[in-house]
Protein backbone atom coordinates (compact mmCIF):
# COMPACT_ATOMS: atom_id res chain seq x y z
CA UNK A 1 0.00 0.00 0.00
CA UNK A 2 1.52 3.15 -1.56
CA UNK A 3 1.00 6.61 0.73
CA UNK A 4 0.01 9.93 -1.56
CA UNK A 5 0.46 13.00 1.28
CA UNK A 6 -1.55 16.14 -0.17
CA UNK A 7 0.22 19.06 0.87
CA UNK A 8 -2.23 21.32 -0.75
CA UNK A 9 -2.80 23.14 3.27
CA UNK A 10 0.78 23.86 4.03
CA UNK A 11 -0.24 26.18 1.48
CA UNK A 12 -3.58 27.41 2.85
CA UNK A 13 -1.51 28.30 5.89
CA UNK A 14 0.73 30.04 3.61
CA UNK A 15 -2.10 32.07 1.87
CA UNK A 16 -3.37 33.27 4.89
CA UNK A 17 -0.92 36.00 5.44
CA UNK A 18 0.02 36.11 1.94
CA UNK A 19 3.51 35.57 2.92
CA UNK A 20 6.08 32.94 1.46
CA UNK A 21 5.77 30.58 4.79
CA UNK A 22 5.28 27.77 5.34
CA UNK A 23 6.78 26.39 2.10
CA UNK A 24 4.67 23.29 0.40
CA UNK A 25 7.83 22.48 -1.41
CA UNK A 26 9.73 21.68 1.88
CA UNK A 27 6.93 19.96 3.58
CA UNK A 28 6.91 17.65 0.66
CA UNK A 29 10.67 16.75 0.94
CA UNK A 30 10.16 16.24 4.54
CA UNK A 31 7.02 14.09 3.57
CA UNK A 32 8.98 12.02 1.23
CA UNK A 33 11.95 11.86 3.53
CA UNK A 34 9.57 10.52 6.24
CA UNK A 35 8.32 7.95 4.01
CA UNK A 36 6.04 9.19 1.38
CA UNK A 37 5.47 7.61 -1.86
CA UNK A 38 4.48 10.30 -3.43
CA UNK A 39 2.99 13.73 -3.15
CA UNK A 40 -0.64 15.14 -4.69
CA UNK A 41 -1.29 18.69 -4.73
CA UNK A 42 -4.46 20.77 -6.29
CA UNK A 43 -3.76 23.32 -8.60
CA UNK A 44 -7.44 25.29 -8.26
CA UNK A 45 -8.88 27.50 -11.06
CA UNK A 46 -9.53 30.67 -7.98
CA UNK A 47 -5.20 28.93 -7.01
CA UNK A 48 -6.46 29.37 -3.33
CA UNK A 49 -3.55 27.52 -2.13
CA UNK A 50 -1.35 26.01 -4.55
CA UNK A 51 0.09 28.31 -6.70
CA UNK A 52 1.36 27.21 -10.21
CA UNK A 53 5.25 28.24 -9.17
CA UNK A 54 4.58 25.53 -6.42
CA UNK A 55 3.61 23.14 -8.78
CA UNK A 56 6.84 24.39 -10.90
CA UNK A 57 9.23 24.03 -8.48
CA UNK A 58 7.49 20.40 -7.35
CA UNK A 59 7.82 19.15 -10.51
CA UNK A 60 11.43 19.65 -10.52
CA UNK A 61 12.34 18.12 -6.63
CA UNK A 62 9.49 15.79 -6.20
CA UNK A 63 11.57 12.30 -5.95
CA UNK A 64 8.61 10.24 -5.68
CA UNK A 65 5.45 10.34 -7.40
CA UNK A 66 3.65 13.94 -8.63
CA UNK A 67 -0.22 13.49 -8.94
CA UNK A 68 -2.22 16.45 -9.55
CA UNK A 69 -5.54 16.81 -9.07
CA UNK A 70 -7.31 19.40 -11.30
CA UNK A 71 -10.49 20.06 -13.15
CA UNK A 72 -10.98 18.88 -16.56
CA UNK A 73 -10.82 22.76 -17.82
CA UNK A 74 -8.71 24.43 -20.53
CA UNK A 75 -6.52 26.27 -18.85
CA UNK A 76 -5.24 23.87 -16.22
CA UNK A 77 -4.89 21.14 -18.75
CA UNK A 78 -2.41 23.06 -20.36
CA UNK A 79 -0.39 23.89 -17.68
CA UNK A 80 -0.39 19.76 -16.86
CA UNK A 81 0.59 19.51 -20.44
CA UNK A 82 3.51 21.82 -20.27
CA UNK A 83 4.42 20.65 -16.52
CA UNK A 84 3.97 17.03 -17.09
CA UNK A 85 3.15 15.55 -13.80
CA UNK A 86 3.70 11.78 -13.35
CA UNK A 87 -0.13 11.46 -13.00
CA UNK A 88 -2.98 14.05 -12.98
CA UNK A 89 -6.22 13.56 -11.11
CA UNK A 90 -9.41 14.50 -12.64
CA UNK A 91 -11.76 15.92 -9.92
CA UNK A 92 -15.27 18.31 -9.36
CA UNK A 93 -14.34 21.66 -8.76
CA UNK A 94 -16.80 24.28 -7.03
CA UNK A 95 -15.72 27.77 -6.39
CA UNK A 96 -17.42 27.83 -2.95
CA UNK A 97 -16.60 25.11 -1.89
CA UNK A 98 -14.49 24.14 1.58
CA UNK A 99 -12.92 21.10 -0.19
CA UNK A 100 -14.22 18.65 -2.83
CA UNK A 101 -17.37 17.44 -1.93
CA UNK A 102 -17.82 13.93 -4.20
CA UNK A 103 -16.56 12.45 -7.26
CA UNK A 104 -17.11 13.12 -11.05
CA UNK A 105 -20.32 12.63 -12.80
CA UNK A 106 -17.77 10.74 -15.43
CA UNK A 107 -21.21 9.80 -17.25
CA UNK A 108 -22.64 13.03 -17.38
CA UNK A 109 -18.86 14.57 -18.80
CA UNK A 110 -17.93 11.87 -20.24
CA UNK A 111 -17.18 13.50 -23.75
CA UNK A 112 -15.39 16.18 -22.06
CA UNK A 113 -13.45 13.93 -19.92
CA UNK A 114 -12.21 11.98 -22.43
CA UNK A 115 -11.28 14.24 -24.49
CA UNK A 116 -9.07 15.43 -21.65
CA UNK A 117 -7.54 11.68 -20.69
CA UNK A 118 -6.40 11.54 -24.51
CA UNK A 119 -4.86 14.88 -24.74
CA UNK A 120 -3.02 14.12 -21.67
CA UNK A 121 -2.27 10.46 -22.14
CA UNK A 122 -0.58 11.26 -25.59
CA UNK A 123 1.84 13.69 -23.22
CA UNK A 124 2.84 10.23 -21.60
CA UNK A 125 0.55 11.67 -18.29
CA UNK A 126 -1.30 8.52 -16.67
CA UNK A 127 -4.62 10.02 -15.44
CA UNK A 128 -7.47 9.08 -12.76
CA UNK A 129 -10.65 10.36 -12.11
CA UNK A 130 -12.15 11.07 -8.68
CA UNK A 131 -15.32 8.41 -8.69
CA UNK A 132 -17.63 8.14 -5.91
CA UNK A 133 -18.13 4.36 -5.23
CA UNK A 134 -20.82 4.09 -7.60
CA UNK A 135 -20.59 0.94 -9.90
CA UNK A 136 -21.91 2.60 -13.33
CA UNK A 137 -19.41 5.75 -12.69
CA UNK A 138 -16.73 3.11 -12.68
CA UNK A 139 -17.76 0.98 -15.89
CA UNK A 140 -18.14 4.86 -17.73
CA UNK A 141 -14.08 5.43 -16.53
CA UNK A 142 -13.03 2.43 -17.99
CA UNK A 143 -14.98 3.00 -21.07
CA UNK A 144 -13.35 6.36 -21.43
CA UNK A 145 -10.08 4.82 -21.00
CA UNK A 146 -8.64 6.35 -17.83
CA UNK A 147 -5.65 4.61 -15.90
CA UNK A 148 -6.99 4.90 -12.76
CA UNK A 149 -10.08 6.20 -10.42
CA UNK A 150 -9.58 7.15 -6.87
CA UNK A 151 -12.63 5.80 -5.21
CA UNK A 152 -14.44 9.05 -2.71
CA UNK A 153 -13.98 7.81 0.63
CA UNK A 154 -15.72 10.84 2.45
CA UNK A 155 -18.64 8.70 2.95
CA UNK A 156 -17.20 6.07 4.80
CA UNK A 157 -15.13 8.87 7.00
CA UNK A 158 -18.31 10.65 7.91
CA UNK A 159 -20.49 7.93 8.90
CA UNK A 160 -22.48 8.58 12.31
CA UNK A 161 -22.24 4.99 13.43
CA UNK A 162 -19.91 2.12 12.96
CA UNK A 163 -22.73 0.08 10.87
CA UNK A 164 -22.90 3.00 8.66
CA UNK A 165 -19.38 2.97 8.09
CA UNK A 166 -18.95 -1.02 7.40
CA UNK A 167 -21.44 -0.33 4.85
CA UNK A 168 -19.64 2.30 2.91
CA UNK A 169 -16.10 0.13 3.66
CA UNK A 170 -18.40 -3.27 1.62
CA UNK A 171 -19.63 -0.45 -1.34
CA UNK A 172 -15.77 0.77 -1.65
CA UNK A 173 -14.32 -2.87 -1.55
CA UNK A 174 -17.00 -3.92 -4.31
CA UNK A 175 -16.12 -0.37 -6.30
CA UNK A 176 -12.16 -1.46 -6.05
CA UNK A 177 -12.82 -5.22 -7.28
CA UNK A 178 -15.01 -3.62 -9.72
CA UNK A 179 -12.66 -1.47 -10.95
CA UNK A 180 -9.50 -4.31 -11.10
CA UNK A 181 -12.22 -6.08 -13.18
CA UNK A 182 -12.52 -4.16 -16.11
CA UNK A 183 -8.48 -3.34 -15.88
CA UNK A 184 -8.31 0.06 -14.10
CA UNK A 185 -5.68 0.69 -11.12
CA UNK A 186 -7.33 1.34 -7.75
CA UNK A 187 -6.64 4.14 -5.47
CA UNK A 188 -8.53 5.82 -2.81
CA UNK A 189 -8.78 9.05 -0.63
CA UNK A 190 -11.12 11.76 1.15
CA UNK A 191 -11.53 11.98 4.62
CA UNK A 192 -9.01 9.44 5.43
CA UNK A 193 -7.84 9.93 9.22
CA UNK A 194 -5.76 8.08 11.49
CA UNK A 195 -8.71 6.29 13.44
CA UNK A 196 -10.44 4.89 10.05
CA UNK A 197 -7.60 4.46 7.77
CA UNK A 198 -6.69 0.41 8.47
CA UNK A 199 -10.11 -0.84 7.33
CA UNK A 200 -9.47 0.87 3.73
CA UNK A 201 -6.02 0.22 3.71
CA UNK A 202 -7.04 -3.59 4.41
CA UNK A 203 -9.27 -4.02 1.56
CA UNK A 204 -8.17 -5.67 -1.94
CA UNK A 205 -6.94 -3.97 -5.11
CA UNK A 206 -6.27 -0.52 -3.53
CA UNK A 207 -3.08 0.44 -4.02
CA UNK A 208 -2.71 3.91 -2.94
CA UNK A 209 -4.12 5.88 -0.42
CA UNK A 210 -4.04 9.76 -1.19
CA UNK A 211 -3.85 11.92 2.29
CA UNK A 212 -3.69 15.26 3.05
CA UNK A 213 -5.83 16.93 6.02
CA UNK A 214 -5.33 14.68 8.75
CA UNK A 215 -1.66 14.26 7.98
CA UNK A 216 -0.97 18.21 7.51
CA UNK A 217 -3.42 18.70 11.10
CA UNK A 218 -1.08 16.70 13.11
CA UNK A 219 2.37 17.59 11.55
CA UNK A 220 1.07 21.54 12.95
CA UNK A 221 1.07 19.23 16.57
CA UNK A 222 4.15 16.82 15.92
CA UNK A 223 5.75 17.98 12.73
CA UNK A 224 5.91 16.05 9.20
CA UNK A 225 7.85 13.59 9.38
CA UNK A 226 6.56 12.04 12.33
CA UNK A 227 3.10 12.57 11.02
CA UNK A 228 3.53 10.78 7.95
CA UNK A 229 5.53 8.00 9.58
CA UNK A 230 2.48 7.44 11.64
CA UNK A 231 0.53 7.00 8.97
CA UNK A 232 2.22 4.88 7.09
CA UNK A 233 3.04 2.50 9.60
CA UNK A 234 -0.91 2.27 10.24
CA UNK A 235 -1.85 1.75 6.31
CA UNK A 236 1.41 -0.94 6.62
Amino acid sequence: MRLGVNIDHIATIRQARGGAEPDPVTAAALAELAGADGIVCHLREDRRHIQDRDLEILRKTVQTHLNLEMAAVEEIVDIAIKVKPDMVTLVPEKRQELTTEGGLDVIANSQRLSEVISKLSNCNIAVSLFVDAEINQVKEAAKIKAHFIEIHTGAYADAIDEETADIELGNIASMAAAGHKLGLRVSAGHGLKYHNVRKIAALDYIEELNIGHSIIARAALVGMERAVSDMKRLIG
